[in-house]
C-alpha cells in the first residue's frame, strides 16, 4: 500500500504503531535521530511521515522541517496528546494520541497516502 516513515523518541510507541500499520498492508520505516532521519529519506521515497507525540513542540518543529527539506513527497501526520494540542501549524493532518480507537491512526494514514492509478 504505502511507505510510512514514524519519526520518534518512543521505542515502544513506534513498534505499536509500526504493528498497526502493517497490519493494515504497510511498509513502515522507524527513526529516532537525525542522521537515522537523513538515511532514510535518501533512501526512500515515503509516503508519509508520522512525528510522534512523545516528542517535545520544538523537536516536532525541527523534525518536520528535516521532512519537508529531505522527504518533499511525504505528507506529515503529527501525533500529538489530547489535552496538548497540535505543535505542527504546516502539517498536512493531526491526530490526537492515544485515541478510543486504534484504527483512527490506520484510517488517516490511508486518507494521506496518494492514489495511485
Amino acid at each position: 500500500m504505502a511507505l510510512i516513515l514514524c519519526i520518534g523518541i518512543d521505542p515502544e510507541l513506534i513498534a505499536t504503531r509500526r504493528l498497526i500499520l502493517e497490519s493494515a498492508g504497510h511498509t513502515v520505516v522507524s527513526t529516532m535521530g537525525q542522521r537515522e532521519l537523513e538515511a532514510a529519506c535518501a533512501e526512500q521515497r515515503f509516503d508519509v511521515a508520522i512525528i510522534g507525540e512523545a516528542m517535545s513542540s520544538k523537536v516536532k518543529r525541527w523534525a518536520c522541517q528535516l521532512i519537508r527539506e529531505n522527504c518533499p513527497s511525504a505528507r506529515v501526520l503529527e501525533l500529538h496528546p489530547p489535552y496538548a494540542g497540535k505543535s505542527l501549524n504546516d502539517a498536512d493532518a493531526w491526530l490526537a494520541m492515544p485515541t478510543q480507537h486504534p484504527e483512527e491512526l490506520e484510517k488517516t494514514v490511508n486518507s494521506l497516502v496518494p492514489q495511485r492509478r
